[in-house]
């Protein structure tokens, strides 16, 4: 167990968050009245719950329900209508932004699971509707946190001295929290209902709706806002969300700025990326212990990540997922601390092909013993090679804490993104320095080569494209960095089984955003539709 984590606890905020998005039958069990036998006054009266009830909100993006292994299904899962594990926060992402896309395949066809690789998906989809659900869930919370943490309530509740100095940190870590998903709302679904800590649960009028333009302006206050108040870069208890954590998603909000607004931002990413560069993060020397079960220690690389340790957070999403899930055929499972595969995800070659064939680069990590290359059935393990990145193995080669919950930690921000970010911003027109960000692209590749053999003279677009694939693989960034490249749905670059054609082919353009789920738009008269759904 990694006793310098954040810990994680089950306990509600205790009001609900009916009425933050529409009255449906599922939305109404999603904002249920949490079962607790406190309300908010009496717990916000006493510091010596702040803690808990700010881990509420860290554990938001870590596990999928209240008890162990997410609940299985509501009213011990968050979401109602699907599995807790399903709907954990960082398997749904990892589903939206890395199983549509050239990275990965699963073979599973659980409901409506299969139509996202292919991209065939519509509005009644639930692991899009789950995303959404997920994604306002975390952001109810955050509000009931902050509208019990105002200058005013804190006063009232007489919290002073270095308890009123660390309350308001963590008010600023919740507005970091809120802002996050706000950013994930902003990126899948675009225009979205939009309620903050002054919309009290229970209203009778449902949430306006926000145009994503104006929420791209909301998420950049936000985090400048948060950036201000929090704690200085790398000062903070790991896993929580420091100065450092802010500039990171502001950079890549930035990055996308073209995408969400119409409007380049590559400066502004740029400035920030060397706000976090100069903040003291390094590379950690081996890649592939970025990824194992104790990558909590010496990690001068991470800057913000989703926590895990096997004991206090058993999910069936987080790395669990990735590992267990990523396991099949003639793989060992104890190479991998588990106790067994799942037998559904693999890669395409598409993805593999961005690799050199004699392995040279580490970060091509590929299982392809029993396995090919083609894949002609998507439900079958053994189409296509299986990917290696996480594993519950420590670096010594000891296992995990628990040989079926694993441990390993899931960096949303790391530092070898930061220098991507800098060196794609720099050749957009950002006014960064073409030399230093070739020096960072060969840092990396120094560590993935283990020597200079992969160093590079100089860089252009394309080749960022595929070094954020090599270097930020199955790290949930690969659909995102595809939309803003133009690519994700037009014919300009295919993979297997895109627009569900074994060849791949293009599809239609309205798919660089997910449907608002359909319940939400019957419930919600304010909501619009997005185009083609």
């Amino acid at each position: 167990m990694k006793s310098n984590k954040i810990r994680f606890r089950n306990i509600f905020l205790t009001a609900s968050v009916v009425g933050l998005l529409s009255v449906t039958s599922c939305v109404k069990d999603l904002e249920r009245e949490p079962v607790t036998d406190v309300t908010s006054a009496s717990v916000f009266a006493d510091f010596a719950n702040y803690p808990n009830a700010l881990a509420k909100l860290y554990g938001g993006l870590a596990l999928g329900g209240q008890v162990s292994g997410d609940g299985g299904n509501y009213p011990d899962s968050d979401i109602n209508g699907i599995n807790g594990g399903f709907s954990q926060y960082t398997r749904l992402l990892y589903t939206m932004q890395v199983i549509t896309t050239d990275e990965a395949v699963i073979g599973w066809n659980d409901g409506n699971l299969h139509t996202l690789h292919k991209m065939t998906w519509d509005s009644s989809n639930e692991f899009i509707s789950a995303l959404y659900y997920r994604i306002y869930a975390e952001i109810a919370f955050c509000n009931e946190f902050l509208r019990n943490v105002t200058d005013e309530k804190l006063a009232s509740n007489n919290i002073t001295g270095d308890n009123l100095t660390e309350a308001k940190y963590m008010r600023a870590e919740a507005r970091f929290l809120r802002a996050q998903s706000y950013y994930h709302a902003l990126d899948f679904f675009g225009n979205v209902p939009f309620a903050d800590e002054n919309y009290l649960p229970g209203s009778s009028t449902p949430p306006q709706r926000i145009e994503r333009a104006a929420l791209f302006n909301y998420v950049e206050q936000e985090l400048l806002a948060a950036a201000n108040d929090l704690k200085d870069a790398r000062t903070n208890q790991y896993g929580r969300a420091d100065k450092a954590a802010a500039w990171a998603l502001l950079a890549r909000l930035y990055l996308n700025a073209e995408v969400y607004t119409g409007t380049q931002r590559n400066s502004d990413c740029i400035t920030y990326c060397e706000k976090v560069i100069g903040a003291g993060y390094s590379l950690k020397s081996d890649y592939q212990s970025l990824f194992l079960a104790d990558n909590n220690i010496n990690n001068p690389e991470a800057i913000f990540t989703v926590n895990f340790d096997g004991i206090n957070t058993q999910t069936n999403g987080g790395t669990t997922y990735l590992v267990h899930a990523a396991i099949g055929g003639s793989m060992s499972a104890a190479d991998f601390g588990v106790n067994g595969g799942w037998g559904g995800l693999r890669t395409t070659k598409a993805f593999v092909g961005k690799f050199p064939t004699n392995g040279a680069d580490k970060r091509g990590n590929f299982f392809t013993t029993d396995q090919n290359l083609e894949i002609n059935d998507l439900g079958s393990f053994n189409d296509g090679y299986a990917f290696i990145k996480f594993k519950n193995i420590k670096s010594d080669g000891t296992p995990g804490a628990h040989n079926n919950w694993v441990e390993a930690d899931i960096p949303l921000y790391r530092l070898a993104d930061i220098y991507l970010m800098y060196a794609e911003a720099t050749l957009r027109g950002g006014g960064g320095n073409t030399a230093t960000a070739i020096g960072y692209i060969n840092q990396l590749r120094q560590r993935a080569y283990g020597n200079t053999n992969g160093n590079v003279t100089s860089i252009n677009l394309d080749f960022i494209l595929d070094e954020r694939a090599r270097e930020l693989s199955w790290e949930m960034t690969r659909r995102t960095d595809l939309i803003r490249y133009g690519r994700f749905t037009t014919g300009d670059y295919l993979w297997p089984w895109k627009g569900n054609i074994k060849e791949g082919k293009a599809v239609e353009s309205y798919r660089n955003l997910y449907p608002i789920p359909a319940k939400d738009i019957v419930a919600n008269p304010n909501l619009v539709q997005n185009p083609g759904y």
